[in-house]
């Protein structure tokens, strides 16, 4: 099998998770762009992505259940110092961040109403729950519900958070808009699906934990022509009738499809075994893809 280019750099890069920063990152970019609000600071960015690699690290050094033939399992326990110290630089990295930020806007912050404290609460919370942080019980353990927790988490990172922060900086009421909502449910679904894609990847180890994810319960080809590829079309004949209902520049539309259609190709191509860096590379490269398409479709068209 197809291992990792043997760099340390890009090894760090992927399997400590920095990858998956610039990946919340850029969708935060995108879903700023498509509301039609100011990018956020320096700070805030810093915050997210810091915050990111910690939450995900934290879920891979805690995780006893792995297997020591996995390439990433193997890293891990190889690198422990390497990964610690990550750990705590991004964590007083993450707080310094915040500290900053709730010095400028302190006065802001005071006001914030309860539909702001709420929603900047509940997708944390639900993070917090999906590995069971501080608590016995985990969402993870409810395996058809794994992906929709993840891609309830991500999406409302990067599509509420920069909203809210904005909101709360400025003194103004947060109000749900159509095109907000819709574009929640838009990050949701694809987040949601490349979950599944990769639950591909765990079918050994899951199916051991008798963790029913969908792969487990379904079997690979139903799961990739039953659900996979079926959301895949939802989400993107939805969007198809939105553009055109709301005049959208052609190319603005295609570009924004482009990540949808990627998103059906690479499903289809889960159908035979694929190595665990087609996984990091290809199947969570689609945020990145979906990033650059939308933002370049909101600056351009």
């Amino acid at each position: 099998m197809q291992r990792l280019p043997n760099n340390p750099f890009i090894k760090f890069f992927f399997f400590g998770n920095y990858f998956y920063g610039l990946c919340v990152v850029a969708l935060t970019i995108e879903a700023t762009l498509q509301q039609k609000f100011p990018l956020n600071t320096f700070f805030y960015f810093g915050a997210v992505f810091c915050a990111s690699i910690v939450y995900y690290t934290k879920a891979y050094i805690t995780d006893k259940s792995g297997y020591p033939s996995d390439e990433r399992n193997r890293w891990y326990m190889e690198h422990k110092m390497i990964v610690k110290c990550s750990q705590i630089s991004l964590t007083v990295l993450t707080f310094s961040f915040c500290i900053l930020i709730l010095n400028d806007n302190w006065e802001a912050i005071k006001s914030i109403t309860l539909l702001q404290f709420f929603l900047f609460l509940i997708f944390p919370l639900v993070a917090g729950l999906y590995y069971g942080i501080g608590t016995k019980f985990n969402l993870r353990s409810i395996g058809w519900m794994k992906p929709f927790v993840i891609g309830f988490a991500w999406a409302g990172v990067v599509n509420f958070y920069p909203i809210l922060f904005y909101s709360v900086q400025h003194k103004i009421e947060y109000e749900f808009t159509l095109i907000g909502n819709l574009l929640f449910l838009k990050n949701f679904m694809f987040v949601s699906v490349l979950c599944i894609m990769f639950d591909i990847k765990d079918y050994a180890a899951d199916s051991e934990q008798k963790l029913n994810t969908f792969i487990v319960k379904k079997g690979l080809r139903k799961t990739i022509f039953s659900i996979i590829l079926p959301l895949c079309a939802v989400g993107l004949g939805t969007f198809i009738i939105f553009g055109i209902t709301r005049h959208f520049h052609p190319v603005k539309i295609f570009l924004n499809i482009l990540p949808f259609v990627c998103l059906i190709i690479t499903a289809y191509s889960l159908h035979v075994r694929r190595s665990l860096i087609y996984y990091l590379t290809v199947v969570d490269g689609l945020m990145i893809v979906k990033a650059i398409c939308g933002s370049m479709a909101m600056i351009y068209f």
